[in-house]
């Protein structure tokens, strides 16, 4: 009978992360008014629809009152087609929020706010 080596993988080597590193997790307190803290979320990959061809959707929840605000866009919209979006439908008629938390590439949020700030203050 023929002896055949077989290599063993160390434990700790085989059960390593490979992946990045995750984040340091924060403590986001709880908001004391209405759109104080929003999440923001683009939901891509939707059938064309409407006369412009939307092919998104941006999602806007209020952690205060848990309520949410659909908006029709493009998936390949800007952070200033962002901006001029939020501004015309929501931020016009309640107001600037406080925190902004998105699963959008800190770019694009920078970019977001950004704009956001110069349309308002230039």
């Amino acid at each position: 009978m023929e002896n055949i080596a077989i290599p063993v993988i160390d434990a700790k080597k085989a059960n390593r992360s490979t992946g990045k590193k995750f984040g340091l997790i924060i403590h986001i307190e709880e908001p004391k008014s209405p759109l104080e803290v929003v999440h923001m979320d683009l939901v891509t990959a939707l059938p064309p629809s409407g006369d412009k061809s939307y092919n998104s959707g941006l999602v806007i929840v209020d952690r205060y009152r848990k309520t949410r605000i659909f908006l029709s866009c493009h998936e390949n919209d800007t952070a200033m087609d962002t901006e001029l979006l939020l501004w015309s439908r929501v931020i016009s008629n309640t107001g600037l929020f406080k925190n902004i938390i998105s699963d959008r590439d800190p770019k694009f949020t920078s970019a977001l706010w950004t704009n956001l700030h110069r349309f308002l203050w230039d």
